[in-house]
């Protein structure tokens, strides 16, 4: 039998626990969203309580924190595949503005039901385009363009 130091036997008590969610990460432009998909009740989020059905981004329900440009897009991914109220969801998004941001969510559920089950779920998703990330993005500016990317300096008249 081989003995363990006590260093060793530290790491295994250490050992993090198991996650019980779904992670995925969703980017547009330069908004980054990290997705955290939840099976159980009653997830503990901070000092909220999410259950089944709500989505939470940066701490505020979605509708709150996307409002009427929103349109409830971030929730077509849910409805295409019937999960609507089957899962909590806790995003962390940052950069960009906010319909980048909006678009980077979409992508984040949708790459995290991928993950779920992705027999059952992937061939609906592609089809309807959510696991595509939209590659666009802006354009850097170019030296010597007179502080646009695209602009040429004005010519001197005489």
């Amino acid at each position: 039998m081989i003995k363990q130091t006590k260093s060793e036997q530290d790491k295994q008590e250490t050992k993090a626990p198991a996650k019980n969610y779904i992670f995925a990460v969703g980017r547009r432009k330069e908004s980054v969203a990290r997705v955290r998909l939840y099976q159980n009740d009653n997830i503990l989020w901070g000092e909220i309580v999410i259950n089944r059905g709500d989505i939470f981004v940066n701490k505020k329900r979605a509708e709150e924190y996307f409002g009427e440009r929103g349109v409830r897009v971030y929730i077509e991914p849910l409805r295409v595949t019937n999960t609507e109220k089957k899962f909590a969801i806790t995003v962390l998004v940052a950069g960009g503005g906010k319909m980048g941001q909006l678009d980077a969510v979409t992508l984040g559920i949708a790459r995290a039901l991928d993950k779920l089950d992705r027999d059952k779920f992937r061939p609906t998703l592609k089809k309807k385009g959510f696991l595509t990330r939209d590659p666009r993005v802006k354009e850097r500016r170019k030296v010597g363009m007179g502080g646009k990317a695209r602009r040429k300096k004005q010519s001197p008249k005489r």
